[in-house]
């Protein structure tokens, strides 16, 4: 009984059957185990508390270890097949339900949704009429392998771009290697051949689900169209235009087609092209009334037989100031950014790879960039101290919608309430040298400065660009130079990238003609640009600009030296520039102006506006020219994907009020019929600012 009590806690008298405080907590353990277990521990105090840790503390080992065997695999695999769970799950619910639930949830949340253009204007009794020819633009077309190294087996005659891009995941080195071109010729390098996909797939898609041509063309099917009256003009968009004839007769295969639907229709074709499509039909055009071996040989009539219309969507046709960010430095303001919010992921060997240098030493060898090089110099972008989008406001957006507006006004003013910006200086190294005069800016000479090789690195040559050659003084050069616009950019290009220019002066020019009956005007390194060739005698053939507004377009840029570092482009965007209220304009080392996000409306509509408007010397037989502005609204809902009224430079190919205007042209409308220009900007009072002998 003794040995009971002091079992139950020793407390001092009371009953002993009935139970302490401590036997509340720990009753009273019977068996021979427990009787033993009380026994060592009365009897050796001390080793039973040192065991009794040493249980607990191997316990806890225990655990602590099983947690540790936990390690990101398990937890990416865990990730991974929960989504793939849930993936499968939604599916099986997809498949389950009825075929018309996601259109009851779709007009149970917005209403009832209208008819797809095409629908549309089929019940209005409208068919197809005139043959149409699809342009697509640069990045846009798929291209397939046809040779290849050993590290491209089994993929022949599969999508290297414009697909899933899953080779480009699984080997991307040897992908980066085998989209990249020749260094001197521009063409193919030995032992790789990459082809243009052909036939309406080759753009209807850039990758699964995300569409570039594909709800344009199933609009035009709506109303009788299919490939026998629908072509698309798939080319290799890497190559110079002229080299795309030299290598795979793509301009005489487009000009064969377009012979063919005219003789088999009875009907001139209409000619849709998309962003660099846009120059590239530019160049066709020319080519296909020039005499051989530079032309086709259609004869000076050639366009007036053939083509009803022209209606370019979104077409640089000035070009863009993206395309010299993209080339100084293989950014723009999305990849700036990124590279702010995660310093180094794309500089730093990632993987194996120099991502930008990597991505610059392939599309510097891509001749196609340099057709969107801007055209027409400091006359049409503006000198340092003055641009045409002078007193822009980039937080006015005033229209919603698409209802037309069609007057040659304008619809909106420039607001005057922020701080002017110098649009003209399109590279400016430091916020203050982008916003003083040009009288205190103290530039020193960059042309002709003394190249060395001091901070070139032979360990990275494979990732290296023409940088690699200019060593510490060339780069000094370029930063002390500090303000660079339209015309010193040429020459800033020239001077850190000399054999990507020298191919590039071989097939494009970027200036203003002074008199086009000059026999130098007749190769074709003129023919894609607007301000140094003639548009085609054809008086009954339009000429439409379509293009997307009301979204912010990249214009200027503020830059800095990077962190010295052997392998690494030497200059970047600095995203730490903002403006504030004083300059709203100006976000993450970006000037931005009126646009489609891609290209500025003083690219896609001054021709139009301006340059062609009219019997000018660019036009002479007085071809009728049409703005068609679509201001942007983003999607209601996220049932409407990416929006039936988007304005931006690709969703645009989605937009209905430019579907709407597409049909109803192939369907035997002209502009006029369309109510002339839709105008939602300033591009008519920035044009009439733009001095230019006509």
């Amino acid at each position: 009984m003794a040995r009971r009590r002091r079992g139950g806690g020793g407390g001092g008298g009371g009953d002993a059957k009935k139970p302490t405080t401590s036997d509340q907590h720990h009753p009273p353990q019977k068996g021979k185990k427990a009787q033993q277990k009380t026994t060592e521990k009365e009897k050796n105090p001390q080793d039973f508390n040192d065991h009794h840790h040493h249980h607990q503390a191997a316990k806890k080992l225990k655990t602590e270890n099983k947690k540790k065997n936990w390690s990101c695999v398990d937890s990416c695999c865990w990730l991974i097949g929960s989504i793939c769970s849930i993936w499968w799950f939604l599916l099986l619910l997809y498949n389950a339900m009825p075929a018309s639930f996601p259109q009851y949830v779709a007009t149970a949340l917005t209403g009832k949704i209208p008819d797809p253009p095409g629908v549309k204007l089929q019940k209005q009794g409208l068919k197809a009429k005139h043959p149409v020819v699809f342009v697509p633009g640069i990045v846009t077309g798929g291209l397939e392998l046809w040779e290849g190294h050993p590290c491209m087996d089994g993929l022949f005659r599969k999508k290297l771009w414009g697909g899933t891009f899953g080779d480009l995941y699984k080997r991307p080195l040897c992908w980066v290697e085998h989209m990249s071109l020749d260094n001197e010729t521009g063409l193919d390098p030995p032992g790789i051949r990459i082809r243009p996909v052909s036939g309406l797939v080759a753009a209807d898609y850039f990758a699964a689900g995300y569409f570039v041509w594909a709800v344009l063309i199933e609009n035009l099917a709506s109303i009788g169209y299919e490939e026998k009256n629908m072509y698309m003009a798939a080319y290799d968009w890497r190559l110079s235009f002229q080299n795309t004839e030299i290598r795979d007769q793509t301009l005489s295969r487009m000009k064969s087609n377009i012979e063919l639907m005219v003789a088999t229709s009875g009907e001139k074709v209409v000619v849709i092209p998309h962003s660099m499509g846009a120059l590239y039909f530019m160049h066709f055009m020319k080519w296909a009334e020039a005499p051989p071996p530079l032309g086709g040989g259609g004869g000076s009539d050639w366009c007036a037989k053939n083509i009803k219309a022209v209606m370019n969507i979104g077409g640089p046709l000035l070009g863009l100031p993206k395309i010299v960010a993209g080339l100084f430095s293989a950014e723009a303001k999305d990849i700036a950014v990124a590279r702010a919010v995660a310093p180094g992921v794309l500089d730093k060997d990632i993987f194996g790879l120099q991502t930008l240098q990597h991505a610059m030493r392939m599309t510097r060898t891509w001749d196609s960039t340099m057709s969107l090089i801007p055209k027409g110099g400091d006359t049409i972008w503006g000198t340092l101290d003055w641009a045409p989008e002078a007193g822009h406001d980039c937080v006015s957006m005033k229209v919603n919608n698409n209802e037309n507006h069609t007057s040659g006004e304008n619809m909106k003013q420039d607001s005057n309430s922020s701080k002017a910006v110098n649009y003209g200086r399109i590279i400016s190294f430091g916020k203050d040298v982008a916003s003083v005069h040009s009288s205190k800016i103290n530039s020193v000479e960059f042309r002709g400065s003394v190249k060395g090789y001091s901070c070139a690195n032979s360990t990275c040559r494979d990732a290296w660009n023409e940088y690699h050659d200019m060593g510490i003084e060339g780069v000094k050069a370029v930063e002390d130079y500090q303000v660079y616009s339209a015309d010193s950019v040429l020459d800033l290009l020239h001077f850190v990238a000399p054999r990507m220019m020298k191919r590039g002066g071989a097939h494009y020019s970027y200036g203003i003609a002074d008199n086009l009956d000059d026999k130098k005007y007749q190769h074709y390194k003129y023919w894609s640009n607007p301000l140094e060739t003639r548009l085609p005698y054809a008086p009954e053939m339009e000429i439409f600009s379509m293009y997307g507004v009301g979204l912010p377009t990249e214009r200027a840029y503020i830059y800095k030296r990077s962190p010295s570092a052997d392998c690494y482009i030497p200059f970047q965007i600095d995203t730490s520039a903002d403006g504030g209220t004083d300059q709203n304009c100006l976000k993450s080392g970006v000037f931005s102006v009126d646009g489609d996000e891609t290209v500025p409306t003083l690219s896609a509509g001054f021709m139009c506006a301006k340059g062609w408007r009219g019997k000018t010397r660019f036009n002479p037989s007085s071809i009728k020219t049409y703005i068609r502005e679509y201001n942007h609204a983003p999607p209601a809902t996220l049932l409407e994907g990416r929006g039936t009224q988007s304005g931006a430079h690709v969703d645009i190919m989605g937009n209905f009020a430019l579907i709407e205007d597409v049909i109803r042209v192939a369907a035997g409308s002209n502009g006029t019929d369309l109510g002339g220009d839709r105008v939602y900007s300033n591009i008519f009072r920035w044009s009439e600012s733009i001095n230019l002998q006509l």
